[in-house]
């Protein structure tokens, strides 16, 4: 989630302006989100950063089979209204908006996810963290999963209510949000090969933070 500051991209942009400049065949391969009006472009991940967000995305994605609703979306974006001017995305979406393929909108909605994850970077900077999580929530994201690979944790935050933290030990829910959902913490950062490790219990409240 490193965002990289181009100087070159400092013109101001319209959500519509923005959908035209991504979609420059010397723009295909980069990613870019649109704050206030300001483009930026996010810089290219690590490779654990890749592993857990796959795991990430396979684990929902199969949860949403297994329940029959919801879908998934990686390295997502949704506008969040037209002014200001904003285009931003998680790096894994839970989305229930959609019952089929052809009802998913073709381009970036204003259709908010249930659930953002942003798989954090060494390099983030906490104050960018906290403005993205702040965004997600105030604009109807029901919650927001912030994973560390190093720390071998993930924090959730819900509109008013306390941060919880979690760490590998412990088995992350759903919660009422994704009723249902239970996963390992611990899965997220293992590949196939490597030894699973037991399955914890969900604690009865947040661990401390």
């Amino acid at each position: 989630m490193h965002v990289l500051r181009d100087p070159k991209l400092h013109q101001k942009m319209t959500v519509d302006e923005f959908w035209d400049f991504c979609q420059l065949p010397e723009n295909q391969d980069r990613r870019f989100e649109l704050v206030k009006g300001v483009v930026i472009e996010m810089s290219r991940p690590t490779r654990r950063h890749g592993v857990v967000m796959c795991n990430l995305a396979r684990i929902l994605s199969n949860f949403t089979y297994e329940i029959g609703s919801g879908y998934i979306i990686t390295n997502d974006s949704f506008a969040l209204g037209k002014e200001p001017h904003t285009v931003i995305g998680p790096d894994v979406a839970f989305y229930t908006n959609a019952n089929t393929f052809d009802e998913i909108h073709p381009k970036w909605g204003e259709e908010l996810p249930v659930l953002a994850v942003d798989v954090l970077s060494p390099n983030d900077k906490i104050s960018q963290v906290f403005a993205r999580v702040r965004d997600y929530l105030v604009n109807g994201v029901r919650v927001v999963w912030l994973v560390d690979y190093e720390e071998r944790s993930i924090s959730v935050y819900r509109p008013n209510r306390t941060l919880e933290v979690y760490n590998d030990t412990h088995t992350l829910t759903g919660g009422e949000e994704l009723p249902g959902f239970s996963c390992p913490i611990a899965e997220l950062f293992r590949i196939p090969g490597e030894p699973t490790t037991p399955t914890p219990a969900a604690p009865d409240a947040p661990p401390a933070n």
